[in-house]
């Protein structure tokens, strides 16, 4: 069964950092994606960013690149999302999820259709 398990949540300041943390069990493919999720009030679930674990390839949103990075403990089956140079717009519920057949293409733009798996939510909220 694969379950993921997202952690790490908090009330930061604009300009602060947070690291949240997805740890994954039950995966056996050898090569998988997972994806960070965020929802603000009233509105859709947004891609944040996404790893291809296989091969560490990277996708972030136009709104935290250069901002948020991402990396793979592969012995701990945790991946991390870093949150830097936080801003009032990144308050939302922060998702991990994970899929088994990552397009090709998600370099581009990730969809919550292309993933199977999901944690529970996380909420990170940025405010003075």
């Amino acid at each position: 069964e694969v379950q993921l398990q997202a952690s790490g949540g908090g009330w930061v300041q604009p300009g602060g950092s947070l690291k949240l943390s997805c740890a994954v069990s039950g995966f056996t493919f050898p090569d998988f994606g997972i994806a960070w999720f965020r929802q603000a009030p009233g509105k859709e679930r947004e891609g944040v960013a996404c790893i291809n674990v296989g091969d560490g390839s990277q996708y972030f949103g136009n709104s935290v690149k250069a901002r948020f990075a991402i990396s793979v403990d592969n012995a701990k089956n945790t991946v991390y999302l870093y949150l830097n140079s936080l801003k009032p717009e990144d308050t939302g519920v922060y998702y991990c999820a994970a899929t088994s057949n990552l397009p090709a293409e998600f370099q581009f733009g990730i969809s919550v259709h292309h993933f199977q798996y999901w944690s529970q939510g996380t909420q990170v909220t940025v405010s003075s």
